[in-house]
């Protein structure tokens, strides 16, 4: 939706999933969307790069999110979710909606 402003899908992709998951990594992320691993990764550098987002090794993983100091931020939370209130219904679901911790075990489906 926002691509020609953000640059490309790829990182509309990336802000949409941290704003709604608070925190991700780029496998993560790349698989959610169905997409290349190699473009989350750039965009998660770039923007990284760009002050935009945070990132801390949790184990062997990169975690991202937003950056809390990051003068902006305020405004692209509200930029992000004016953009998901244009999405069609079941993707905005999906996204907003989407599984933060596995399923305790045994626990029925």
């Amino acid at each position: 939706m926002l691509e020609s402003l953000f640059g490309s899908i790829s990182k509309e992709r990336v802000l949409a999933y941290l704003f709604s998951n608070e925190e991700g990594y780029a496998r993560g992320i790349a698989a959610f969307f169905d997409a290349n691993l190699r473009s989350i990764q750039l965009q998660l550098d770039n923007l990284e790069a760009g002050g935009v987002l945070v990132s801390r090794m949790e184990g062997r993983t990169r975690l991202y999110s937003l950056n809390p100091r990051w003068p902006f931020r305020e405004a692209l939370q509200h930029l992000i979710e004016r953009m998901l209130a244009f999405y069609p219904e079941e993707e905005r679901a999906r996204i907003l909606d989407a599984r933060r911790r596995p399923r305790r075990r045994g626990k029925p489906q």
